[in-house]
């Protein structure tokens, strides 16, 4: 290749990466809002780039080497790259952005330089996505973490004589040292997983000669993550049990999470041992980056028109990554007018009122306070939200509430959440009852029709509490377009679309309807479906 080809093809690429970094910038500003975020726990995240960068800056020389002839399928690679960063900017979805921009790292250098390039940027590329937020993204797996946890320290207390009960992912002692230890959301081991994950993966990467040796250091990461966790659990409870619970839930709460990090790490290295003595040592040196070295291309000098590829591909993505930076702010939709009725043939109508206190968290008929507005047992204020509600949920969420008793003593707490600018607003309850203790079981999906208007679908589940008898979970979506929808999945997807696309911030509402009775109330009951659905009925008619 000649001099001035060469210098086409590193000027357009310079220019091409400043302007994907230029086009990237509200991912950064996002990112380093997430990684100095305490509730993220995300303060690894910085490391992370720095890693890359160094695995590439060690592998300057191979790179040099292997540059080859462009490649027009590094190009087509990018598209979608490209794709999926427009759909998560103007989407407002940073996680898709994150994975057009990880993929990028790895098209790129294929288009310019070629496979073998592309090649040694695969693990840097891939260890970015360590940075991707995966707290709120792993909702699911965080509850099923933190049931574990509290399971196995459960049992484990037990075996120890301790007199311990089990309430969700709360254990509760009541003897000589009385205490409550709940494994919330940021005790779930989630981050402490992300982050011994982007640990390991690094260390396989310089201590293991082969792809599939690195695998099996990486994937031993988890288990020894949520072991770590549980020992953790385990050991906050003991020290409180036989200690002093302020300062089981204080001090050591604080500080244990280093000396069980410290544990595992001890014990990755000790796997990596293990499988270096199982695989044999490693023979020969292979470089410092363990990937054995390439022969550097020996492709005939490319002619000219790879000189024009080079100009037309940069000035093509960079008009596209400039492009990006110009998302105009989306026109926020006009909610849906939804309001419950104050009074339904057949039923008795009331509200409900909630204690702010957090010690206290009692909740009211509003029929039985005769216009008060204290709670009676701790003499803080009454609100019609929750005090969960008034602080997790953006400011911009409206909640609207309403009890309605049939003449069979059926109970109906009808809820509509109607969702702000943000995405937090709306969230499923799979996410949150199991965490209180509820078992959810027979989900079932259905359709209700109301007089002279379509069917609405509903999702029901089933909720049973060792404190209360069988209840029922119904709930439904609609926007202020009039689409209706019982799934998640769809809902979310319609959201991003009409983000990225139409530039517009859809207003979901969420109606929740939990049905309770002395006797329990069950689906499979002829009786109790029909009461059901001639509730939903009623309710359909006041809705959009």
């Amino acid at each position: 290749m000649q001099k001035w080809q060469q210098n086409l093809r590193l000027g357009a690429c310079a220019v091409t990466v400043v302007c994907m970094l230029v086009g990237f910038v509200s991912m950064f500003n996002h990112l380093r809002f997430v990684f100095s975020d305490p509730l993220e726990d995300m303060s690894h995240g910085w490391l992370v780039p720095v890693f890359s960068l160094y695995v590439l800056w060690t592998q300057r020389k191979e790179i040099r080497e292997e540059a080859g002839n462009p490649s027009v399928w590094g190009l087509l690679a990018c598209l979608p790259c490209v794709g999926a960063s427009l759909l998560g900017t103007r989407g407002i979805q940073v996680r898709l952005e994150q994975v057009g921009f990880i993929g990028l790292c790895m098209t790129l250098p294929w288009a310019f330089f070629g496979r073998r390039v592309a090649k040694r940027f695969v693990f840097p590329a891939l260890f970015l996505l360590f940075t991707v937020p995966m707290t709120s993204y792993l909702d699911a797996v965080t509850i099923h973490l933190r049931l574990f946890a509290s399971s196995t320290a459960f049992v484990l207390l037990r075996g120890f004589g301790i007199n311990v009960v089990q309430q969700g992912t709360m254990i509760v002692s009541e003897g000589a040292h009385p205490f409550a230890v709940d494994v919330a959301e940021p005790c779930s081991g989630l981050r402490s997983i992300v982050a011994l994950m982007a640990l390991t993966a690094a260390y396989a990467w310089y201590t293991q000669p082969t792809w599939r040796r690195r695998a099996a250091l990486f994937a031993c990461s988890v288990p020894l993550a949520i072991l770590g966790n549980v020992v953790r659990i385990l050991s906050i409870c003991l020290v409180a049990a036989c200690a002093n619970a302020d300062f089981a839930l204080g001090f050591y709460h604080d500080y244990s999470g280093y000396v069980v990090f410290i544990v595992a790490i001890a014990c990755m290295v000790a796997c990596g041992e293990v499988i270096s003595r199982v695989c044999g040592k490693r023979k020969g040196a292979t470089g410092t980056t363990g990937v054995p070295p390439v022969a550097a291309a020996t492709s005939a000098a490319p002619s000219p028109a790879f000189s024009i590829f080079h100009l037309v591909l940069s000035i093509c993505l960079c008009a596209i990554f400039l492009f990006q930076t110009q998302t105009p702010n989306p026109q926020i939709a006009e909610p849906p007018t939804v309001e419950w009725p104050k009074a339904l043939a057949g039923y008795a109508v009331d509200d409900l009122l909630y204690c702010q206190d957090e010690k206290c968290a009692r909740t009211f008929f509003a029929s039985q306070m005769m216009g008060e507005t204290n709670c009676p047992a701790c003499k803080a204020p009454l609100d019609g939200r929750s005090l969960g509600e008034n602080t997790i949920l953006p400011r911009d969420t409206t909640i609207l509430k309403r009890v309605y008793r049939s003449d069979w003593d059926v109970q109906f707490l009808v809820s509509a959440v109607i969702s702000g600018a943000g995405k937090s607003s709306i969230h499923r309850p799979e996410l949150c009852l199991p965490a209180q203790g509820f078992l959810m079981s027979n989900p079932t999906d259905f359709e209700v029709a109301a007089d002279g208007s379509e069917s609405r679908p509903y999702h029901a589940i089933q909720i049973d509490s060792p404190q209360a008898p069988t209840a029922l979970l119904v709930y439904t979506f609609f926007n202020q377009e009039g689409v209706h929808t019982a799934s998640h999945l769809r809902r979310i997807f319609l959201d991003t679309w009409d983000r990225s696309v139409h530039n517009r911030i859809d207003r979901w509402v969420m109606v929740t309807v939990h049905v309770s009775a002395l006797q329990g109330f069950s689906l499979d009951r002829p009786r109790d479906r029909a009461e059901l659905e001639k509730f939903l009925r009623r309710i359909g008619e006041v809705l959009p």
